[in-house]
């Protein structure tokens, strides 16, 4: 099993930035690629970034504005430039490649809330 663990989110004006944290612990050797989803309200959560050692992938509402990195077992997410729609629950998650992360991670953290103001 992989615990995952999220900090950092709150709430900020629009146009400002948030950093947040996540750190596995566990079987982390199982944990190839790591990323981070979020959920606004009333809305399905969906896919914002993931990155395994050699690549990062993010998705479109978010490219520019959002950058992932990771130190083994621990995921970051900077996301500058926030604008009210951003607002959501992020969630990190954790799986053993990027391919399957985008598409159902077998890992989830519980989730910090990110409120950006307008």
């Amino acid at each position: 099993q992989v615990q995952l663990v999220e900090s950092g989110g709150g709430l900020v004006q629009a146009g400002g930035s948030l950093r947040l944290s996540c750190a596995a612990s566990g079987r982390t050797f199982s944990s190839a690629a790591m990323g981070w989803f979020r959920q606004a309200p009333g809305k399905e959560r969906e896919f914002v970034a993931a990155i395994n050692n050699w690549r990062t992938v993010y998705a479109d509402s978010v490219k520019g504005r959002f950058t992932i990195s990771r130190d083994y077992a621990k995921v970051y997410l900077q996301m500058n430039s926030l604008k009210p729609e951003d607002t959501a629950v992020y969630y990190c998650a954790a799986d053993s490649t990027i391919l399957t992360i985008q598409a159902n991670p077998n890992y989830w953290g519980q989730g910090t809330q990110v409120t950006v103001s307008s």
